[in-house]
């Protein structure tokens, strides 16, 4: 199964109205407020659209409203974090009919699996419906790792087509190309090494504080691709403070704060997560305005 998955894919936040009901209208203004933008793809319910937050129907909700307002312009992937294989496969299934392009499906949640069982959780929600797949590598986050091992038991498995590699070791993007080749494409995901994995061989980008500023993260992937090194190390020197970020217990908040600052969202968040508070919420902040005030200047807005 091949895929042309490439660019930024941002990983959109599900916004909320004030009863923390979900806000259906103003997340798709979001997603849409980011395609035209630039962004060549969105990650619809992942860690930052609070997942595990939302009961299944709501998800299917958020999936649908996505889709509707994307009409095709990009792809549309949407995160599986579920307890076990059923349940994963449940919402595959109900993500296939919603019209989802893709899935980006975690390890089981809580348990923590040993590679046989991680195997089988991936090849039972593969078998479950006919969406291509990238797999979610996060150790830090989950305590289970994707490695070179499991991903060869996977390499028959015609619609596990890519990885999202989030485990902070660089190392990690050459050595799953050297072991598995261009079997699956690899996607950068944890913003702080999104230019090492891009330069090593990535071939795109799930990112978190691209909610924020969608242009300058579709600039710095651009550059890199037309080899212009200079300017992409500019901006990413620029954006790594609030690149840190995303690396962070508290990235949802963050993140949507961040969206909040810059007029692009709301900072309200599902429980357990509660707001930012106090002196890091003024941190926050402050970082977030220091990037809007020093923000580099692009082809984009040259050309404009």
């Amino acid at each position: 199964m091949s895929i042309t998955w490439k660019g930024v894919f941002p990983a959109v936040t599900t916004q909320f109205k004030e009863d923390m009901s979900i806000d259906l209208a103003d997340t798709q203004r979001v997603v849409d407020d980011l395609i035209r933008d630039g962004v060549n793809g969105v990650i619809a319910l992942g860690t930052v659209g609070e997942n595990n937050s939302l009961e299944i129907p709501e998800k299917v909700e958020v999936l649908k409203a996505i889709v509707e307002v994307v009409k095709g312009r990009v792809p549309v992937i949407t995160g599986v974090s579920e307890y076990d294989a059923k349940r994963a496969s449940a919402y595959a299934v109900a993500a296939e009919k919603a019209g989802a392009d893709g899935l980006m499906l975690l390890p089981p949640m809580v348990y923590v699996p040993k590679p046989a069982e991680l195997v089988a959780h991936f090849k039972t929600v593969a078998a479950s419906m006919g969406l291509p797949i990238m797999l979610y590598n996060n150790p830090p986050a989950y305590r289970t790792v994707i490695d070179t091992a499991v991903l060869a038991e996977l390499v028959d498995v015609k619609n596990i087509v890519a990885i999202k590699e989030s485990a902070p070791d660089t190392r990690r993007f050459t050595d799953t190309i050297n072991a598995v080749g261009d079997r699956f494409v690899v996607f950068a995901g944890l913003d702080d090494v999104a230019f090492e994995g891009l330069v090593l061989g990535a071939r795109g980008w799930v990112s978190g504080l691209t909610n924020a500023f969608p242009r300058e993260s579709v600039e710095l992937v651009a550059a890199i691709d037309r080899g212009d090194m200079d300017t992409a190390l500019a901006i990413y020197r620029w954006f790594m403070p609030l690149l840190h970020l995303d690396a962070e217990h508290d990235l949802v908040q963050s993140i949507k704060l961040a969206e909040q600052v810059m007029g692009r969202g709301s900072e309200r968040v599902r429980p357990p997560r509660q707001p930012l508070t106090g002196a890091r919420r003024a941190e926050v902040i402050a970082m977030v305005e220091k990037a809007a005030a020093t923000r580099p200047t692009l082809n984009s807005n040259r050309a404009a």
